[in-house]
């Protein structure tokens, strides 16, 4: 995370909505089938909600029925990090914002091919940018 975009928690609340601030600061998801993004069909660009990143293009999107956006690539391997998560029982991948920190969602093994991945993230954790 870079130092420019480190900010307290008091500032994140100003910055974000409640629903923002839950799923994107404190790991938290937006129910299934609720996201603005989840059949959201336009071309262009998704980017982090906290700073602006670019993170994933509509062109790697595609309708997976989990009820989240998914993608089968971000835009570059560079803008999302990864790292175990164990909670709720369960072993995934956690995806987050390499610039910001953000938590955007999981990545699952069970996408489409070239990658075979499935990026899938939460819509509140995401602005588009109409191309």
């Amino acid at each position: 995370m870079s130092d420019e975009h480190k900010k307290t928690d008091i500032e994140w609340r100003e910055h974000l909505t409640p629903e923002q601030h839950q799923v994107c600061r404190h790991k938290g998801t937006e129910r299934a089938f609720t996201g603005r993004y989840h059949d959201h069909k336009e071309k262009g660009i998704y980017r982090c909600v906290c700073c602006g990143e670019k993170l994933f293009s509509s062109e790697a999107k595609y309708d997976s029925g989990s009820g989240w956006p998914s993608f089968w690539r971000p835009v570059s391997e560079d803008v999302v990090g990864t790292e175990f998560d164990t909670s709720h029982g369960m072993r995934r991948v956690e995806v987050h914002c390499h610039r910001c920190g953000s938590h955007l969602g999981h990545v699952f093994e069970d996408g489409p091919e070239p990658t075979g991945l499935r990026y899938c993230i939460n819509s509140v954790s995401l602005d588009f940018e109409k191309r």
